[in-house]
């Protein structure tokens, strides 16, 4: 408190006739002297507007209302309007129908002095409070400031966890890629499966004996490598020699003469119609061969 300034002290009351009265008992206070207080307004109203405009900014305020029901229930409402208003509210009572001209001045002066030593010792209780709050307040701005670092290290750690998770999302990204080329992959090999199961579920059905590596049976019947599969396959497939199956660079017969045979075959027509093997499928389409 700064103490070169008074404590400004204002006083509400019901009507003129209790501003005469307190005036009239104030005449004979040395409250600055005593107290180092001033007081500034006595205010006559029962409004809780105007009462709110009038005490704004004091210290203490007095309401003085009679000791009645009427009087309570006002001090009452004016406590609970101004309370946000003002450093601190006290009620002082006034006589019950008291008469200006013949109320004792000294029971109002007891009364404002009274009421002034029970607002100066709440005040000197609440410093005790206050200073609560202070070390309350200290240890919440401490608290705040840790919080405060704890929070700026963790945006730093949740802007790294960002940069990974845009790292990790354009790793998942590739993988989903390359997942689904290797689906179809998976695919293709099944299908290729699914083939090659077909074929060998043909040659069991078929009453075969042996199975013979094309290329072998071939170098060891014309003394030559095979070059090209893709014609063997071919004109076997448009022929369809019975009892023959070729297929996975394998020919199946009954007897390896058979097999012998139908290459045999198959050299005499590459032989002779060598590159001509669109022409060949033409004619036999057509019915000439």
């Amino acid at each position: 408190m700064d103490t070169k300034n008074p404590i400004d002290v204002r006083i509400i009351v019901e009507g003129a006739s209790d501003v005469e009265s307190i005036s009239k008992a104030m005449r004979n206070i040395a409250l600055g002297a005593e107290y180092h207080i001033t007081i500034s307004s006595i205010i006559p109203t029962t409004s809780s507007q105007i009462a709110k405009r009038a005490v704004r900014g004091a210290d203490i305020v007095l309401i003085a209302t009679d000791v009645d029901v009427p009087g309570r229930e006002l001090a009452e409402k004016f406590q609970k309007v101004l309370k946000d208003e003002v450093g601190h509210i006290e009620r002082m009572k006034l006589p019950f129908g008291h008469d200006v001209e013949f109320i004792d001045p000294y029971l109002i002066q007891n009364e404002i002095k009274n009421a002034i030593i029970r607002s100066g010792l709440i005040s000197i209780s609440n410093i005790k409070l206050l200073r609560e709050f202070e070390d309350k307040l200290k240890v919440s701005k401490e608290e705040n400031k840790n919080l405060a670092q704890i929070n700026k290290e963790l945006e730093a750690v949740n802007q790294d966890i960002s940069f990974k998770y845009d790292e990790i999302s354009k790793e998942n990204d590739k993988l989903n890629k390359e997942m689904d080329n290797l689906d179809k992959k998976y695919n293709a090999l099944k299908n290729e499966f699914n083939s090659l199961r077909r074929e060998y579920k043909d040659i069991q059905n078929k009453d075969l004996f042996e199975v013979f590596f094309i290329n072998e049976l071939w170098k060891e019947a014309f003394n030559e490598d095979l070059d090209d599969y893709d014609q063997i396959y071919f004109i076997s497939n448009e022929f369809k020699p019975e009892n023959i199956v070729v297929g996975q660079n394998r020919i199946a017969a009954s007897t390896k003469k058979d097999a012998v045979d139908w290459l045999k075959i198959i050299r005499t027509v590459l032989i002779f119609y060598d590159s001509k093997i669109e022409d060949l499928k033409e004619d036999f389409n057509k019915g000439k061969i």
